[in-house]
């Protein structure tokens, strides 16, 4: 698959970490489930790496405010001034760029 939202979470699924892959449409990626909101996640989810359309950031802000997340990762072309804003001032640490390249994954 050729979309960063599938090549980021297949190498950290091959690392072996702990990730959950959230698509409005289900399905699933590399034979795990997705899920179709945050909310339905059980486990505390401590970072949220959005590789999504802009148009969408506000309403995934939100649903990681409501989870308690700890720190959202904007990747590029994934970047809202008002959804960055409202991460920020929930307490949220914010961070804009590539999580995998700028943690080392890549």
């Amino acid at each position: 698959e050729s979309k960063y939202g599938y090549k980021i979470f297949a190498s950290l699924a091959r690392l072996g970490l702990h990730v959950y892959g959230i698509n409005p449409k289900g399905g699933q990626v590399e034979g795990r489930p997705l899920f179709t909101s945050l909310e339905q996640i059980a486990q505390p989810v401590q970072v949220a790496i959005l590789v999504i359309p802009p148009s969408g950031l506000v309403e995934a802000v939100k649903q990681c405010i409501q989870a308690h997340v700890d720190e959202i990762w904007f990747q590029p072309g994934a970047r809202s001034e008002e959804a960055y804003r409202l991460a920020v001032s929930a307490g949220i640490k914010a961070m804009d760029g590539c999580f995998m390249a700028d943690n080392g994954f890549w």
